[in-house]
Formats: C-alpha cells, structure tokens, sequence
C-alpha cells in the first residue's frame, strides 16, 4: 500500500522543499496539498467537522505554487491537490496550470476535485452555491476539451471554449471518458458524487475514509452501469489518521494508497509525526 501526506502547508509551517525531500527520502508515495483563497471574516457557513475553524485555513499557501517546489526538489514523489475549488477557477487559466504542474513533474500529478463547504468564500468568485456541482462538472468538461490531443470546441451550461491550440498536454493518455491527469474527486457519498465520479474521474477521493464498506459497493456498481472498466477504479482515503487495523481494512477493500494528515506544524513537529508514520511507509515497500 502507498502511503501519502497531506497537510496544510502555511507561512508558519515547514515549507514545502524541505517537506518534499523529506517525503522522498523517506519512500512516501505523494504530497497532497488543500486549496482555500481566502476565509472571509463575515461567515455564517459552520466548519463541517463541529468546531472552531482552524487558524491554517486562513493562511494556506497556494497548492499549484507549493507543489511546483515540491516537484522541483524531487523526482519520485507524487503531487497533488487534495482538493481543487475547481468552481473557483477560471477554467482555461485552470487547465493551463494544471497541465504544465503535470508537465513539468513527468506526470506527477493528481487532480483532486471538490466543491467546497464555504459558501461566502465561493460567493467572492461568483459561485452560485446551488449550482456548484454543475458548474465545476462544466468546467472539468471544458478543461478537458482543452487537454484533448487535436483542438477540440466544447460549449457547456456556464460557458465555452473554441478549437484551441493549447500546450502543454497532461502526460496522461486518455482513459473511457477521462481526459487529462489523474483525476479523482472528493465529497462524501451519494448518487450524486458518483455521478460526477464515473463521468470524468479515476476514482475517489473519501475524506477520512469512514463507512467504505457501505459506499464502495454502490460506488461500483454505478462504476459498471456508466461502462467503466470495473479494475481501472481508483479509490484513496484523504487525511487519515492510521492505524495498522485501519490499513488491513482498506487493503482488504482493495485500497492501495492512503493519504495520511500531517499537522500544520513548523518543521519539527512535522518531522515528529513522520518518523512515528514511518513504520507504515516501511511495512508497504
């Protein structure tokens, strides 16, 4: 099993080269890395998980600057974003960004979709909340016209693109109806989320990994009636906290990567939780 980091990489944490060698070095399979632009004071959206939101939110860094250091002191480690507000984009600057990440990393990186939980900061980019889901599914339709191998038009719900010469492509060949890098999305079950999966994704992104052994089946199944190849689905628990019992149940699931969370620590509160991590990262190799 491959295990990964994720963590919120801020102004006051490790910086993202000296993590990045460390991960390397150490045999971690990828460095993922959150998105949020920025908090807005005035906020009535509650934090999901019940408590006070963290300051880290408030100062993360930008993953796509962040990862291309990372990518740039490496040369095995996997990158991506865990996860993109790709609703918070524009998607032809997006698509740009995300095709040279991968470019330049050799194929690198991984896309993780996701649709947000803060409402007023999706308000500052002209989100509509109730329309988010489709949106970001336009979008990724977009992006990929733009990632096509000829120039290829694509016109959607919330906006378009013409026949574009754009350069770099992902490194990635197209796979059924994926186009681009790997590609995996986040957000908890439901027929809804799967939809959006097996229509432009590799597989899932489950935050914590909870209630897999319900949800995978579903998953599957709707994998199967979309005409995916049922062995091509990529499924990858984000920001776990592991244990030896919890990796045996995603092993037996069929799970061969895990994202492990890291704390918004300086360097060596982060290099503390590495070394109590790194049994796991031993144990997989």
């Amino acid at each position: 099993m491959r295990i990964a980091v994720t963590i919120f990489l801020t102004d006051e944490t490790i910086t993202p080269t000296r993590l990045a060698r460390e991960l390397e070095q150490r045999g971690y399979a990828g460095l993922y890395l959150p998105e949020h632009t920025h908090i807005p004071v005035e906020r009535t959206t509650p934090y999901p998980v019940g408590t006070e939101l963290p300051p880290e939110y408030t100062r993360t860094l930008d993953p796509f600057v962040a990862l291309g250091q990372a990518a740039a002191v490496t040369e095995r480690l996997g990158i991506g974003t865990g996860i993109t507000l790709v609703a918070q984009h524009d998607p032809i600057g997006l698509a740009k960004q995300v095709a040279t990440l991968d470019h330049l990393s050799a194929g690198r990186f991984t896309l993780g979709v996701g649709f947000g939980w803060n409402v007023e900061e999706a308000a500052d980019h002209g989100v509509h909340w109730r329309t988010r889901r489709e949106l970001v599914r336009d979008r990724m339709g977009l992006m990929q016209a733009l990632w096509s191998e000829e120039p290829t038009a694509y016109e959607g719900e919330f906006g378009g693109v013409r026949a574009s010469f754009a350069y770099p492509k992902p490194v990635r060949k197209p796979r059924g109806p994926v186009v681009g890098p790997r590609t995996l999305v986040g957000g908890a079950a439901g027929p809804k989320l799967f939809t959006h999966i097996c229509a432009y994704a590799d597989g899932w992104l489950p935050i914590g990994g909870r209630g897999l052994s319900e949800s995978l089946p579903a998953l599957r199944t709707a994998w199967a009636d979309a005409g995916r190849d049922p062995g091509a689905l990529q499924v990858v628990p984000y920001a776990v906290h592991p244990s030896p019992g919890k990796l045996a149940h995603y092993a037996d699931l069929g799970i061969d990567e895990v994202v492990v969370q890291l704390p918004p620590e300086p360097e060596a509160g982060v290099l503390r939780a590495l070394d109590a991590y790194q049994p796991y990262v031993t144990d997989a190799r």
